[in-house]
């Protein structure tokens, strides 16, 4: 099995331990470099074998085969195709099979023994074809005249896989001959015969494929024409354009297999040939008008690739839009928006996708949420002066519709994308903000938090850079101000009304709403009255004992409840703001305040009678002074803290004082801090779209080498590859490519040892990570003289791995080795451990079975970990949400700040929210959040909060904490477990 230069040199040492290494050096060698092992194999048929079963021996299976009836006979070629399997030779049995179980009819029989066939030895050890396999040649040859077409069809499809052309030139007559069958299995599978044939030993059938034309010109039967077209586009493929030169205008009433093996030539034809794309492309275009789906979707991609002029794209886009829009799987629907994405990438195809944003807008009628965030991502990539105005008239029709539609999770979700859509559009667009506004206000008044709070958020800015909108926006505020459900939506509204509200009708309007919203003053008063309308004073308010709670900053404060008989509809009837006030939400009462002092101080600049100034500002402390009076007493659920009572009392100071300075601070520097705030948002998304215009644009330096596709090497091609080879070797999960492209990313650096070197049996894998499963290449080195049989790799997993299937035992000779597969299913992102043995029995020896145990394998949970971007809000919603908490302390030898942050980030494979100016600069503190996402849509964040204490020295390494937070607590552990072995920089 070794290369002969492997067997001198190994067996001129003497040293057993020598030769042992040496052993496993050539074994690896060999395993790396052929590619030959028998797992790596074109595999046929796959068999299940049982682990638990003895196996029989070879005297009981004669009897049985021999004499058996024929249930006896099956299960006992079925022991024997399982024997041979394992490694075991049995040659005794093979002249028993041919006299007792060829001759047999019964079909089960017949399947089993084609099987049988394929994997029998059929050769004597030097070469020669066994003597037995003429009677076998000749069994063949009558399955293949057969009247039952199955056995027919399924003899063909075993011809396919004999690799002995001794065995196929007495059965050529009778192939060609099945050509002509009256039944398409049997037609479809003679072709593929001769094509196998062909390919492998072309002197047994020279005329193939001409053969082959004439029978694909005269055949009817849809699958073996595809069938015929196919040899001939491998075999010969100038008879393949001959025939579709022939018959080129009936190829849109072909069928669908046939016409993407005619997709699959043209583009072949083209991409070797350029000069014939004016002679196909026509049929191309015809193909986009195909039934099938599968067609349409490989004619456009073909298309893309053979024609970048504009109408070629546009009629492509279309084709795709169309798929999206009919096909039901959202799986199709995601691949081909992905390909339409693509599209877009190309600098001269987005001139051409920006006509076709109202179609794309289609497929918003797609109930699946993903698909929508796809199409409303493209779209506003492809939005332009000429589009917009259509597009937010189509956008503004879906918001009104969520409105209509019965409550869901996705459709508050999708709503809030809509406003996030529509506030892009507007930022870009200023001229669409008047349309947009009016119709986005009515949903400050919406249940949903989320989608209402997006609104504000546009609102907020829409204010503070269009002047000439404010009018509008004030007069919508004022309008749905009352019906504003949440506290949060209710302070933001506040805020933005005591900051824009700068006329004397504006600022009375605010306050008539802030007395309507708060009802009748003082609170606390109007509040026992109401009570006392319904129950007697002494029974009306008993007071519970206090009890401890815990706020939002960690302090604990004490809590008096009133409990009394109050009927849920008095609640109900409470104003907005009393409302949030009751429950204990004084926060609100602090924005209001907030507000009232910035109206109250601008009222007093506008407004030139004093007894007016001295009413409104009188008003507005009355308001505030009940509130403090409220948040005293033990009505409220839960009483006001001593922040808020602090920020009220000092707008009341505020207002009794009226100094210039902090007339200054509330009523302009707030709004500055704003518009700086807005602006340095704006660079960065300018910033960012720069970035990614600069990667789309294709520039040529003046020095660049000219590369000519006639000259240029099979290795070298980059974008003139094979893109139906590309596509297959990526659903074989083929890296081959990227391994090679990459010296480092070499096998030998993921190979990991199992056993030790002086065991018997020495084991190594190479652990390659795919999606969702772990495929382990194990190397078993049969290090002694003796013959082990039953050589199992037992294995188990901790932690959330599966093993797919148990591996097959095996038979090693002396110093033999072997490859085992063996599949790992990967559910969920943590990190994982395999371990077991492996166990064998010696040939001869009379004692029990023998154990390897093996090392660990650590599954590295950093390969299902890609770094991920989230807004702010959507990071503090997570998390609020996530329950699962890991704490790590900062233990470190680095001593910069920003090199420890970028430190993590390259080990954890997360990405930085804090954008980059918040964290340059150097103040000896550093606070930051981290997100990522595992393939399998599971979030992790984390805050890093980190100090460089200054007192000891430049040189003090940093220390603070990390703080992980997931859903699930594998995986806030694992990253956990991560950091803490990551932490440490090491020393070159």
């Amino acid at each position: 099995m070794y290369l002969p230069r492997h067997r001198e040199a190994i067996w001129k040492y003497n040293n057993p331990a020598v030769r042992n290494y040496l052993h496993i050096a050539a074994a690896r060698e060999y395993n790396l470099s052929s590619k030959m092992t028998a797992a790596e194999n074109v595999c046929y048929t796959l068999i299940n074998v049982p682990n638990d079963s003895e196996p029989p021996s070879e005297v009981s299976l004669k009897a049985d085969l021999e004499k058996g009836e024929i249930k006896a006979k099956t299960e006992a070629l079925k022991k024997v195709i399982i024997m041979i399997l394992n490694g075991e030779k049995l040659p005794g049995l093979l002249m028993t099979i041919i006299r007792f179980v060829l001759p047999l009819q019964d079909h089960t029989i017949k399947k089993l023994l084609l099987v049988f066939w394929e994997i029998v030895p059929k050769t004597t050890p030097d070469g020669k074809l066994l003597q037995e396999m003429i009677l076998v040649c000749d069994a063949y040859r009558k399955d293949l005249q057969h009247p039952n077409e199955f056995i027919r069809g399924s003899t063909l499809r075993f011809l396919c896989k004999l690799k002995e052309s001794e065995l196929l030139e007495p059965l050529m007559p009778a192939i060609r001959a099945c050509l002509e069958h009256r039944h398409s299995y049997v037609r479809r599978n003679a072709v593929l015969a001769i094509y196998t044939i062909y390919r492998n030993f072309e002197n047994l059938i020279p005329d193939a494929p001409e053969l082959i034309h004439d029978f694909l010109v005269n055949e009817k039967d849809a699958s073996c024409k595809r069938n015929a077209f196919m040899m001939l586009i491998h075999a010969d493929q100038d008879r393949a354009l001959d025939y579709l030169s022939t018959c080129i205008d009936q190829v849109h009433t072909f069928g669908d297999i046939l016409q993407l093996v005619i997709v699959e030539l043209i583009y072949k034809v083209c991409h070797a040939n350029p000069s014939e794309r004016a002679r196909f492309i026509r049929c191309i275009y015809n193909l986009l008008q195909s039934s099938s789906p599968a067609v349409k979707y490989e004619a456009a991609g073909t298309l893309v690739t053979l024609s970048s002029a504009p109408t070629a794209i546009k009629a492509a886009a279309q084709c795709y839009i169309d798929l999206i829009i009919k096909e039901s799987d959202n799986n199709v629907k995601l691949i081909v928006l992905d390909r339409l994405v693509e599209l877009k990438e190309h600098p001269t195809h987005e001139r051409v996708l920006q006509d076709l944003v109202m179609d794309i807008l289609r497929v918003l009628s797609t109930p699946d949420l993903e698909v929508r965030k796809k199409t409303l991502q493209l779209a506003l990539d492809l939005v332009s002066s000429r589009n917009v105005e259509e597009l937010v008239i189509v956008l503004k029709k879906e918001v009104i519709k969520t409105n209509n539609v019965t409550e869901h999770e996705d459709t508050d979700k999708f709503r809030q994308l809509l406003v996030r859509t529509l506030h892009s559009c507007s930022v870009r667009f200023p001229d669409m903000a008047a349309n947009v506004i009016p119709v986005l206000m009515e949903f400050l008044s919406d249940t949903n938090e989320a989608a209402a709070a997006d609104v504000l958020e546009f609102v907020r800015e829409a204010i503070q850079r269009f002047d000439n909108l404010r009018p509008l926006i004030i007069e919508k505020m004022l309008e749905v101000f009352h019906a504003i459900k949440t506290v949060k939506i209710y302070r933001g509204a506040l805020w933005i009304l005591g900051e824009y509200c700068s006329t004397k009708d504006d600022i009375q309007s605010v306050m008539t709403e802030v007395r309507r919203s708060l009802g009748e003053i003082p609170i606390v008063e109007n509040e026992i009255r109401k009570e006392a309308g319904d129950v007697k004073p002494e029974e009306e308010v008993s007071v519970a004992p206090a009890a401890k709670l815990v706020t939002e900053m960690g302090t604990y404060v004490t809590q008096s409840a009133l409990s009394s008989s109050r009927p849920s509809k008095k609640e109900e009837d409470r104003p907005p703001l009393r409302g949030f006030l009751m429950d204990g939400d004084f926060y609100v009462a602090a924005s209001l305040a907030t507000t009232l002092t910035k109206l109250a101080l601008r009222y007093v600049a506008i407004v030139q009678e004093k007894k007016r100034q001295n009413s409104f500002v009188a008003e507005s402390m009355l308001i505030m002074a009940t509130i403090l009076h409220l948040g005293k007493s033990s009505l409220p659920k839960k009483p006001i803290t001593d922040d808020d009572v602090d920020r009220i009392s000092l707008c009341l100071k505020v207002l009794s004082e009226c100094s210039p300075l902090m007339n200054d601070i509330f009523n302009t520097e707030c709004r500055k801090s704003l518009s700086h705030m807005l602006t340095v948002r704006l660079e960065e998304e300018k910033l960012s779209q720069k970035k990614e215009s600069e990667k789309r644009n294709v520039l040529v330096q003046a020095d660049d080498p000219i590369s000519f596709m006639q000259l240029t090497a099979k290795n070298e091609t980059t974008s003139k590859e094979d893109q139906f080879q590309l596509s297959l070797l990526a659903a074989m999960g083929n890296t081959l490519k990227k391994e090679a492209a990459d010296p480092l990313a070499s096998k030998l650096n993921k190979v990991t040892q199992l056993t030790g070197f002086s065991d018997p049996v020495y084991a190594e894998a190479y652990v390659h990570v795919n999606q969702y499963d772990i495929v382990l290449d194990v190397l078993v080195v049969n290090q002694t003289n003796d013959t082990l049989q039953n050589c199992t790799l037992e294995l188990a997993t901790l932690g959330d791995l599966k093993l797919v299937e148990k591996p097959s035992p095996l038979t090693l000779a002396p110093h033999d080795f072997a490859n085992i597969k063996a599949n790992v299913k990967v559910a969920s992102t943590e990190n994982g451990i395999i371990f077991g043995n492996i166990v064998y029995d010696v040939s001869g020896a009379a004692s029990d079975r023998n154990c390897v145990v093996l090392s660990d394998i650590h599954i590295d949970i950093m390969d299902y970990i890609q770094p991920a971007a989230c807004t702010d809000a959507e990071f503090r919603q997570m998390w609020a949400e996530f329950e699962w908490e890991n704490k790590v302390t900062v233990n470190t030898n680095i001593a910069d700040l920003n090199e420890y942050l970028h430190h993590i980030l390259s080990s954890t494979n997360m990405k930085c929210l804090t954008p980059e100016k918040a964290l340059s600069g150097f103040c000896g503190f550093m606070a930051a959040n981290l997100y990522a996402r595992s393939i399998f849509g599971e979030d992790a964040l984390a805050n890093v909060s980190i100090e460089k204490p200054i007192h000891l020295g430049p040189d003090a390494p940093v220390n603070g904490h990390i703080r992980i937070r997931a859903k699930s607590q594998g995986m806030a552990l694992s990253l956990g477990d991560k950091i803490n072995l990551s932490q440490k920089k090491s020393s070159v």
